[in-house]
């Protein structure tokens, strides 16, 4: 019959139209902000700063290599390192950012600062929300505002979250089993340095020790 796909078309047009309006699940728009459709977990916006515990000054993973802001197509990061270490979640001595600012106005969201962090600091959010109505500086994020809890980064991203946690335990346990061989080697450098000292070896005999018992004879 001609014209009957079209036919066919209109009916599942006119019949999720109509449908809308007694069946929820069909409905596909949202009385925001009352409403809200649950969050994707790949979703993308705008950068944020991952830190480990409770203290986000001391356990930012950021070690302020300045890859991300070299990397940056529209060069919206900035970043100062300091000229001193302290250290970290885990207690290890690293460099730390004393400034690092993200310009949102500039950034295009295209996520290649997380890809080049050998670190795993730095990852995208899932928020939205940040109209200002500062042009400039309220859309300038210091480290402050860009510091968010793993537990956070566990909540919106879990399934790389838990990857990220465990590729991340791994290079510690690594690194502590190195630690471990290291301060065994130098015990046994130690330990091998104090009994060679307490056993000395015999004084050679010199030629003039050799003519001395010479003569007596």
């Amino acid at each position: 019959m001609l014209g009957n796909g079209i036919i066919k078309g209109l009916a599942e047009t006119a019949r999720n139209f109509f449908g809308s309006y007694v069946d929820k699940e069909r409905l596909t728009t949202v009385q925001f902000p009352e409403e809200r459709l649950p969050q994707i977990e790949g979703t993308r916006d705008f950068p944020f700063l991952v830190y480990d515990g409770d203290d986000w000054e001391k356990g930012l993973r950021c070690v302020s290599c300045h890859i991300c802001e070299k990397e940056c197509p529209p060069k919206c990061i900035f970043i100062e390192k300091s000229k001193d270490k302290k250290p970290d979640a885990v207690g290890k001595l690293q460099f730390y950012p004393v400034r690092f600012d993200i310009d949102v106005s500039v950034c295009m969201s295209c996520q290649i600062c997380v890809e080049v962090c050998p670190f795993d600091a730095i990852k995208m959010d899932v928020e939205f929300e940040l109209s200002s109505d500062d042009r400039f500086g309220g859309l300038l994020h210091h480290k402050d505002k860009l510091a968010k809890s793993n537990e956070y980064y566990h909540k919106i991203h879990p399934t790389e979250a838990a990857a990220v946690d465990a590729a991340l335990a791994e290079d510690r346990e690594k690194e502590k089993e190195k630690q471990k061989q290291a301060a065994a080697a130098a015990a046994a450098a130690a330990a091998a340095k104090a009994a060679a000292a307490a056993n000395p070896p015999p004084a050679a005999e010199t030629n003039t020790d050799a003519s001395s018992k010479e003569e007596t004879k």
